[in-house]
Formats: C-alpha cells, sequence, structure tokens
C-alpha cells in the first residue's frame, strides 16, 4: 500500500544518517543559446564558422533557429561549479574561433534591419540535416524570423537512482522502479506549473526590446519609450515569455496533460497529428519547395512552447515522445530563463544553486493532479507576471486565493529553507541556504531583480541597451580569453570539429531514401 506523505515527513526521512547522501549527485546541464554580432552590435551576416564543427552532430556547439543564433551544450555533470566551468570553456574556444564578432549577451535580439536578413541554419545534405532546416523554414512562414532570434536559457536538472530508491521507499510503492520515477517527475512539472512564476519575477531580464523587433507585429501592450528611444514595459520582467515572444496562438487550444507521462504523451502526440487551417494556407511543398514538414499545429514536438518539458535522451530515429514512452522520464528541462545579461555564460552558479533548491521542493512538496482549468490559472499567473510581475497591484491566483508576489513568494521561500538546510547538511557546504537568502532579496525588494535593474539604467541613467550589451559582450569576450581553459582544453574542440564533419558525411552517405520518402517514414512511423 502505498503512504501519502507530508512535505514535513519526506524532510524528516531524507535527514536521517542512512538516507541523507540520497540528496548528493544530481545531475545538471546547460543549454545557452546566443546571437553572434559584430563589433558595432549589429547580427552578424557570416555563415557558421567551420572551426566550430558541424552544427548537425557537434555534441557542445550547434545552432539553433538561424545561422548566427549559435546554442551551446554542456554534458551531464554532477557539480553546478563544474557546469559552469563547462560553459566557459565552450564559449572562451568560439570567441577564438569566430574573429571580431561578440556573443550577445541578452535574451531579447539586437537591431535586426529585416527579417529576410536572418539566415536560416544549415546542416548539411542529410535526410536529417534538411529535415531540420525545413522545419526552420517552417518556423518562419509561421511565426516570423525575429521570434526565432530571442535566446534563453535551458536548465537540465535529474535526481540520481539512489534519491527515488529512497523515496519510493518511504512510501512503500511496489510499482516497477521507471514507472514510478516517471510518476515523481510529473508530480515535480505539476508543482513547477504552480510555482515556475518566481523564474521570470527572479531572473527575467528582458523588460525592453529595440524598436526593430516590433515591425510588423500588432500588440496592445501599453509600451513606453526610454530617452534613448528603446520600448518596455513599465513592470514586466521577461518579455521573451510574452506574447512576443515564444508563445503560439495555435497552441492555446490544446490542453496537453501533466499528470501522468500516458496523457502527457498522448496530447503531444494529438498536437502533431492535428491540422491547422491557420497554417494550411501557407503550403506544405509549393512549387517544388517545402515551405513546413506538414500543416498540423505542431510540425513536430520540438515545436511545443512550455516552460518546462519532461525528458529523455532519444536514440536516433526515435521521436521524443516515443523516447518518453519506451524509457520513461530521466530529466527535466527548464526553459523559462531568460539570458543573464550581467554573466559572461549567461547563466550564475547562484542561479543553479537557486533551481536545485527549486526543483528539489517541487519534488519533495505533495502534488495533486491539475485539471485544465488550473492550469489555465497557472498559465495566466505566467502572464501576469513576465509583463507586470513588478506591479505593486498584481495579485496572483493560489487555488483561489488571490495573494501579491511577496505574500506568496515568502510562504514558499519559507518552505524552500528547510530544503536548502537539508541540501546543505547532504553535501557539507553551506552554499544553498545562502543562495536561497540572496534571491529572497528580491521577493521583499523588486528593484534587486535583473528587469528593475535594466529598466533603471535605461531611464534613469539616460542608458542605452544596445551600449550596454557590446560593453558587457566585449568585458566577457576579454575575461573568457583570458582564462585558461579548466575542463576541456582547445585540442579537444578541434578534434570534437573534425570528428563532427566526419559523422556528418557518414550520415549524408548512409541515406538510401529520398527527402519525400524519408519525412513519410518519419511521420508514419
Amino acid at each position: 500500500m502505498t503512504l501519502s506523505l507530508s512535505f514535513t515527513q519526506l524532510l524528516s526521512a531524507f535527514e536521517l544518517d542512512e538516507n541523507i547522501n540520497a540528496l548528493t549527485n544530481f545531475g545538471y546541464g546547460v543549454e545557452r543559446e546566443t546571437l553572434r554580432v559584430l563589433p558595432q552590435g549589429k547580427l552578424s551576416d557570416k555563415r557558421h564558422y567551420r572551426a566550430l564543427g558541424s552544427s548537425l552532430t557537434h555534441p557542445n556547439i550547434t545552432t539553433d533557429y538561424a545561422e548566427p543564433l549559435l546554442e551551446f551544450i554542456t554534458p551531464v555533470s554532477h557539480s553546478p561549479e563544474q557546469t559552469i566551468t563547462q560553459l566557459e570553456d565552450i564559449q572562451k574556444f568560439t570567441l577564438s574561433e569566430i574573429n571580431d564578432e561578440l556573443l550577445w549577451p541578452m535574451s531579447m535580439p539586437c537591431f535586426v534591419d529585416c527579417e529576410d536578413s536572418i539566415e536560416l541554419a544549415y546542416y548539411g545534405e542529410s535526410n536529417i540535416g534538411k529535415m531540420k532546416s525545413v522545419y526552420r523554414q517552417g518556423l518562419k512562414n509561421r511565426y516570423g524570423s525575429m521570434m526565432q532570434v530571442i535566446a534563453g536559457i535551458h536548465f537540465n536538472f535529474s535526481f540520481s537512482q539512489d534519491f527515488w530508491l529512497k523515496f519510493q521507499s518511504f512510501e512503500n510503492n511496489e510499482l516497477p522502479l521507471q514507472d514510478y520515477i516517471s510518476d515523481k517527475y510529473f508530480a515535480l512539472l505539476r508543482n513547477y506549473k504552480r510555482f515556475c512564476w518566481l523564474i521570470p519575477y527572479l531572473y527575467g531580464s528582458s523588460p525592453a526590446l529595440c524598436p526593430s523587433f516590433l515591425k510588423g507585429k500588432n500588440t496592445n501592450l501599453p509600451f513606453k519609450k526610454s530617452p534613448k528611444g528603446y520600448v518596455y514595459l513599465e513592470y514586466a520582467t521577461s518579455l521573451r515569455m510574452s506574447d512576443l515572444g515564444y508563445t503560439n496562438s495555435e497552441q492555446s487550444s490544446l490542453h496537453i496533460c501533466y499528470n501522468n507521462l500516458e496523457g502527457y504523451v498522448a496530447g503531444v502526440q494529438e498536437a502533431i497529428n492535428l491540422s491547422s487551417d491557420k497554417f494550411a494556407k501557407i503550403g506544405v511543398k509549393v512549387d517544388g519547395k517545402y515551405q513546413q514538414l506538414n500543416a498540423n499545429v505542431l510540425q513536430i514536438e520540438n515545436e511545443l512552447y512550455a516552460p518546462v518539458r519532461p525528458k529523455q535522451v532519444a536514440k536516433s530515429g526515435e521521436k521524443p515522445s516515443q523516447a518518453l514512452l519506451n524509457r520513461g522520464v530521466e530529466y527535466v528541462e527548464v526553459r523559462a530563463l531568460d539570458v543573464n545579461p550581467f554573466s559572461p555564460t549567461g547563466i550564475e552558479l547562484q542561479q543553479v544553486l537557486f533551481l536545485e533548491v527549486f526543483l528539489a521542493y517541487c519534488a519533495l512538496k505533495p502534488s495533486e493532479e491539475l485539471d485544465c482549468d488550473q492550469q489555465n490559472t497557472l498559465q495566466r499567473n505566467m502572464d501576469e507576471i513576465v509583463v507586470r510581475g513588478r506591479d505593486p497591484q498584481l495579485r496572483l491566483n493560489d487555488c483561489g486565493v488571490e495573494k501579491s508576489v511577496q505574500e506568496w513568494g515568502v510562504s514558499i521561500f519559507e518552505d524552500m529553507a528547510y530544503v536548502a538546510q537539508l541540501l546543505d547538511k547532504a553535501n557539507g557546504v553551506d552554499k544553498y541556504f545562502k543562495a536561497l537568502t540572496i534571491e529572497k532579496e528580491k521577493i521583499l525588494n523588486p528593484n534587486l531583480t535583473p528587469s528593475a535593474i535594466l529598466l533603471d539604467y535605461l531611464n534613469n541613467q539616460d542608458g542605452s541597451l544596445t551600449q550596454l550589451a557590446l560593453e558587457n559582450a566585449h568585458k566577457f569576450k576579454d575575461d573568457l580569453q583570458s582564462r585558461d581553459y579548466q575542463f576541456f582544453n582547445y585540442e579537444y574542440f578541434k578534434e570534437q570539429a573534425q570528428l563532427s564533419f566526419q559523422q556528418q558525411k557518414q550520415i549524408e552517405e548512409s541515406d538510401v531514401l529520398s527527402f519525400d520518402d524519408f519525412l513519410k517514414e518519419y511521420f508514419t512511423k
């Protein structure tokens, strides 16, 4: 019989000497997106540098939507500090190979004169490479290129198997272990949805943007202009997460359930097979050229815009949802993070430590199932935070009770303090509680948030967003290039670049189907 343990009971169980080591050896990984820009702050028009390897197969350096939109990927680490040093090494090498170009240190893009100047990422002539490019062509036709050059941070996190074994024994649960792990990750995801408004509030760094981003866009947002001409919302935290950024109106009709693995996968698979009248007008293959992979609400599962995803490493040719069904949830991907404009790597150690506490809290806190109305309420909380999160009049909905950011935030932080202390004890450190204390100050004083700091710079210091970005980009470049490699080395990256081109060639030479047949097989498999 499964026991239903309270938050306090779980904390007490993990605190016992025979159990506390289960709160160590967690898995970390970061995917950081960034635009390559010219020294004067304009988007680079150069193709992906060959010295960086094949964007199709390189394990650490690839491109996202566009040729100048780089993505850096760290391997799985079991140390927050090591994850940051890995990211530093990847960027150090990249900066050494892109001439005088810089890495744009903000989520919202630099000045872009014309959307057509944004070149789609190219992945070679293999079927899978072409599919990646056609997918991006579809994104361009559906939402425009400008939305696709927004950059973010994805934080990947997993608990150790020992953690789940202890958890399962506390609850006297007899499910197969992987089924139990998947269920518990979905409980975490539900709590993440309840509390994830904290992330853009604490780390949202895109309250303002270059007016060029709004060309051709219809918006009812009450924008103001800074002295230097940048547009902003007075209380915004993360315009990247608003309707201007990574949202999809066609997806608003989707009801993807986070109550269990099977329901989630069924919802995702329904979405990739649900036709869209709006996207059908674009056409799929027009005059012999693909305009999108299909005319469904989602071309592929990656098009599902969500602040968090359950993940399992997919094998070759395997869809993400198939991987989840076949082997269960392996880790979660947090996707609500803006690029930190004050950090050389776009994310600081302080943030990683907080996220570890936050996700452990979401795992340990009891998590009831959510119906569609409840999920919609939680989404409205998120929508409000990104456009007016620092508004003192803002009230969020906590299970039908209206609460201020400060009122609800302080209560969550009080609970998280117990988790932070437990992680400190398990790891023999004091860094988790310290990290939590620093973040709590932002709840008590909104002026300490990065969004408030940026708006103060724009409005009260007569600052230029572009100038700030360029000054930081130059500073970060000098800083990273002056450091020694700490985890990787220069030879590693040169070898990986060479190997990645060999792997791309092997993939291209192994294709036996035409691209049309390849797509047909992929979507009917």
